[in-house]
């Protein structure tokens, strides 16, 4: 594989889940965009000298990044029947010709690869807005886009989508598609994108057109030589030799033609810690983690939580689901669990929480008992965290109170009464 963009990420996702081993060439010296793409070589197996660009082993070569992809996934991801394998290719064409098209009219500008045209960028507003729509719709009762697991479809429309939640989709426009949002959320957060895109941190402010940057990434023109009279004996030779050695050597280096994708490769903003001004703890949250992951539960880990815990610097809250007449099949109500739980992976260091399913295939419920640091929800503290939590009910608990030690006890070890569910103990989920 040659030259990392968010084309080629869609192949190296590709074979993270089926297993495919490929070697990457991206930096110099074994590849320099501009340079090795244009050599004979390279031109042999690749005539349009794009990238990125797949050579096998064998001698096998293929340009175009759909194509790439497709080889290197699995029968799972390209769909197991062909009326799976038939929606997977319309969401992959989907991707191209109705996402990948206002997306880049949008996003470039703000990373300075393309100029800004106002009437342009409207439009290409207005059809992100109908792309999500349509998005929205069909992920209403779908966890991915294809079938119950990942497909190339939500690989390819993920990546295709990547540079929109990272640069422009701020909290407020993207408020109407929740829907996308966890679909886009669940699927970088899986570990084999993670391999492959790293943190993907979601955009909080609406990136605009920097003239000076725009400026900066075009190449430099050289100004028309002037030409100057000079008398007849006043320049000796070597002299002239000298004063044109240094002029070569003051000529800017000719900027290099960026393609787009690779251009779209910007450093991300820094994230703010939103726990930064609060007091150190003397609760050590990760102590507590391996407590409870090693040692027993009842003896050990819950005796070692109230000894530790600080009422000051984290507090407990309980949590239940709005919508249980929504809750069909045990797997699927676990999905929402889970989902949630990988939506909040940065949320993990500071956090707790012992989420239960109750009940049975139709009849279930859910609720759970989280720890946080601070006095507030956590979710609130950063847009990223705010997908799920508004489908909870929330309430406060005093940690003194004998309500509070019971919930902690029964949800924590996953046994007890549990008076105020009213149905039997399913399966539990921990977040930590």
């Amino acid at each position: 594989m040659l030259n990392p963009n968010w084309r080629a990420f869609k192949a190296q996702i590709a074979a993270q889940y089926s297993g495919a081993q490929l070697k990457v060439a991206s930096s110099p010296p074994a590849f320099t965009f501009g340079q090795t793409n244009r050599t004979p070589a390279f031109l042999n197996n690749f005539p349009l000298g794009k990238v990125p660009a797949y050579q096998g082993d064998d001698g096998f070569c293929l340009s175009e990044s759909n194509a790439i992809a497709h080889y290197l996934s699995n029968d799972a991801l390209r769909g197991a029947t062909p009326s799976a394998a038939a929606q997977v290719l319309q969401w992959v064409s989907f991707a191209d010709s109705e996402v990948v098209p206002p997306a880049s009219v949008w996003v470039f500008p703000t990373l300075g690869i393309m100029p800004f045209n106002k009437q342009a960028t409207e439009q290409a507003k207005e059809d992100v807005k109908k792309v999500l729509t349509v998005l929205n719709k069909h992920l209403n009762t779908r966890t991915f886009l294809v079938g119950e697991r990942v497909s190339l479809a939500d690989i390819t429309v993920v990546c295709s989508m990547l540079w929109l939640y990272k640069q422009v989709l701020e909290p407020s426009f993207r408020q109407p598609y929740p829907n996308v949002t966890r679909w886009f959320v669940t699927c970088v957060n899986q570990p084999q994108f993670k391999t492959v895109l790293g943190e993907v941190n979601l955009c909080e402010k609406m990136a605009q057109f920097d003239a000076k940057k725009f400026s900066a990434m075009q190449p430099k023109k050289e100004a028309p030589h002037k030409k100057e009279k000079v008398p007849k004996e006043s320049a000796k030779p070597q002299e002239k030799k000298e004063k044109e050695k240094k002029k070569e050597e003051k000529k800017p280096a000719p900027v290099e033609e960026m393609d787009d994708c690779d251009a779209v490769l910007a450093a991300e903003p820094k994230t703010k810690d939103p726990y930064a001004l609060l007091p150190k703890s003397p609760f050590v949250m990760d102590e507590f983690k391996r407590k409870y992951s090693n040692e027993d539960t009842l003896k050990v880990a819950l005796p070692h939580f109230w000894e530790n815990f600080d009422r000051e610097g984290y507090s407990i809250w309980y949590a239940e689901y709005k919508y249980p007449e929504e809750l069909t099949l045990a797997f699927k109500s676990c999905n929402l669990i889970t989902g949630m739980f990988q939506r909040l992976d940065k949320l993990r260091k500071t956090a707790f929480a012992s989420v239960i399913l109750f009940g049975t295939n139709d009849d279930s419920s859910i609720s759970g008992i989280w720890v946080f640091r601070g006095q507030e929800l956590a979710f609130t503290l950063n847009p990223d965290w705010q997908i799920d939590y508004e489908s909870y009910e929330w309430r406060k608990l005093d940690p003194d109170s004998e309500e509070c030690k019971t919930k902690v006890k029964e949800y924590f070890a996953w046994e007890g009464d549990f008076k105020h569910v009213g149905k039997a103990f399913n399966q539990g989920k921990i977040f930590k």
